[in-house]
């Protein structure tokens, strides 16, 4: 099912979920079909996961959810998929990191500003006490620690 996800074998997929194959099996680094069609913008396939199970708050064995893996991978219509079917916003993974951080790290602005619509927490630090907009700044992404900014000054 790994395989069929990676590569968006539809035909595949669907044939293992109509066998009734575990939809939240996870490989040794905690890796789940949906979490590798998301990784690798396999958007049918992401839904066809997500129609029969799949859960999207899943995490791997490292904490990073598919909603991570679409945010520094840049894959914006994944994004919304997974956030209007429940996926939550503010999950950190082992370094404290969320898809916000994520995105700003890697300069995805249109996710940063669909997180943001969706009621992402801005202020959520990671282990080394870092924000969303730390992240962008370090990484030189004036635009993205602009819209950060923006709604941090909101919340003032």
């Amino acid at each position: 099912m790994i395989h069929a996800s990676r590569t968006g074998d539809l035909p595949l997929l669907k044939e293992l979920l109509d066998a009734k194959h575990d939809v939240n099996f996870a490989d040794e680094k905690g890796y789940t079909p949906l979490i590798i069609a998301c990784y690798n913008g396999k958007i049918e396939a992401a839904k066809m996961l997500i129609d029969v199970g799949a859960d999207v708050n899943a995490q791997d064995k490292s904490g990073n959810t598919a909603l991570m893996g679409v945010c520094f991978k840049g894959y914006p219509n994944i994004a919304e998929l997974l956030i209007t079917s429940g996926a939550e916003l503010d999950l950190q993974h082992g370094n404290g990191g969320t898809a916000l951080m994520f995105a700003a790290l890697f300069g995805r602005n249109d996710i940063i500003r669909m997180l943001l619509k969706h009621c992402a927490d801005a202020s959520k630090t990671d282990f080394r006490g870092m924000t969303a907009r730390d992240h962008a700044m370090q990484q030189g992404n004036e635009e993205g620690a602009e819209i950060l900014e923006a709604v941090a000054a909101e919340k003032v």
